[in-house]
């Protein structure tokens, strides 16, 4: 019997951002750099709509790599903030960990820069503790289309979920009837296909 795959549960996921930083933003090749960044500010308000738990971490954001985009802080001023010293894996920061297992959920939803590094060794990790991973993968980013599709595949081998930033708010929501309007205003904002369907239904209506 083939196994139901998973669906995200609103009362299980915590999101966390994986050092989306103003310098590592440079490194990005497999997105345009306005879709990303609008891709990542979407699953930050996708996460805020939805009061999901929400854990920000950085790897030496003093050097090159920059501090965390401004906007996700400034979303999210009350989340744990993790500024990870020297670790490149953010699952072996204790601090991240313990900010992930003091939630007490066990549905983790990643994304960040790069893909095949900043999000896939947590990942791995995660995964081998018994949670389920949700890699949103249009608000991470990488070097080239090709080491995004290896990554994807060595994920998926692990049992990770790959999911997409709208997928995931059309997960959480489940059904239109349950306060529809707040989700369909946040789409407009990041989608513009939807914005202009929405504004088609107005005109017509």
């Amino acid at each position: 019997m083939t196994k139901k795959p998973a669906l995200v549960r609103r009362d299980d996921a915590v999101v966390a951002f994986l050092d989306h930083q103003t310098g590592l933003f440079s490194l990005v090749r497999d997105f345009g750099p306005d879709e990303f960044r609008n891709n990542v500010l979407a699953l930050a308000a996708t996460a805020k709509h939805f009061k999901l738990p929400t854990i920000l971490a950085t790897s030496m954001e003093t050097g090159p790599n920059g501090v965390i985009l401004p906007q996700l802080k400034e979303s999210f001023p009350d989340a744990p903030y993790i500024a990870r010293a020297g670790e490149i894996n953010a699952w072996e920061s204790p601090e991240f960990v313990a900010a992930v297992k003091a939630t007490g959920r066990k549905q983790l939803i990643f994304s960040g820069i790069v893909t095949d590094v900043c999000v896939a060794m947590p990942t791995l990790d995660a995964l081998a503790e018994g949670f389920e991973v949700f890699v949103v993968v249009d608000a991470s980013g990488t070097f080239s289309p090709a080491v995004r599709e290896a990554t994807h595949k060595r994920m998926v081998a692990a049992g990770a979920h790959l999911i997409n930033w709208f997928a995931l708010a059309c997960e959480l929501q489940r059904d239109w009837r349950n306060a529809g309007e707040g989700l369909a205003t946040l789409l407009s904002k990041h989608l513009p296909d939807y914005d202009n369907l929405m504004s088609t239904a107005k005109s017509h209506s």
